[in-house]
């Protein structure tokens, strides 16, 4: 994953969203958390295969994140500390081909949607763009009429909300496709400044690398 766009991912990656007010609940643990590999991660004992089997482990828990239970929160807490928090956790899911670097580069795609979602600028840029054209294809079913502080974090929401229903393979398609949509709105804005080209670069490379991760062999 090319740097910028995870380090210019403002505020905690996985942070409550727009109107969320579930909460970690109390049942019995139906998540795949191995405790003796997060165990071993932090002991520093975990073989290279093993590392690779907790990392797809966490990935997949990522889009259930407002619904796990009190007891994979606990599994799961000491291994973002040891990795130093959760923007390091995406670099190390990145780290693993497959399932953990396509999650980790959606998410750092859903950071910078909800950085930039109420940034006047972008704001300004995306009204432009919708002024020519109302519903980017591939978006029509997730935009409302009015463009709000609201608009590009709807579309983060959205991408989880189709991951957490195992619809991987949208999720990607609607990632792509908004991550397109600002960088074209960039693009077709005349003399922009300088925040907003490093909105189109970031857009950019992140369209690249969800590409490439989500290619299938």
């Amino acid at each position: 994953m090319h740097d910028k766009p995870l380090l210019k991912s403002a505020g905690e990656l996985l942070r409550r969203r727009h109107g969320s007010s579930r909460t970690s609940v109390k049942e019995p643990d139906r998540f795949g958390v191995d405790m003796p590999l997060v165990g071993g991660f932090l002991s520093g004992t975990l073989t290279p295969d093993e590392e690779a089997r907790l990392a797809d482990e966490v990935a997949e828990l990522l889009p259930h994140r407002w619904d796990l239970p009190n007891k994979t929160v606990e599994r799961l807490t000491p291994l973002i500390d040891h990795l130093g928090g959760q923007k390091e956790l995406m670099v190390w899911l990145d780290r693993h081909p497959g399932l953990p670097r396509h999650m980790a580069r959606i998410y750092v795609l859903m950071g910078n949607l909800d950085r930039y979602s109420d940034d006047p600028v972008v704001l300004d840029a995306v009204r432009r763009a919708r002024a020519q054209t109302p519903y980017p294809e591939g978006l029509r079913e997730h935009l409302t009429p009015a463009t709000t502080d609201a608009t590009l974090a709807g579309l983060g929401s959205a991408i989880e909300g189709l991951l957490s229903d195992g619809r991987e393979d949208d999720a990607t398609a609607l990632a792509l496709a908004t991550a397109d949509w600002l960088r074209g709105a960039v693009r077709d804005t005349e003399n922009p400044g300088a925040e907003l080209r490093e909105v189109g670069e970031l857009m950019d490379h992140l369209y690249r690398d969800i590409s490439e991760s989500g290619a299938r062999s």
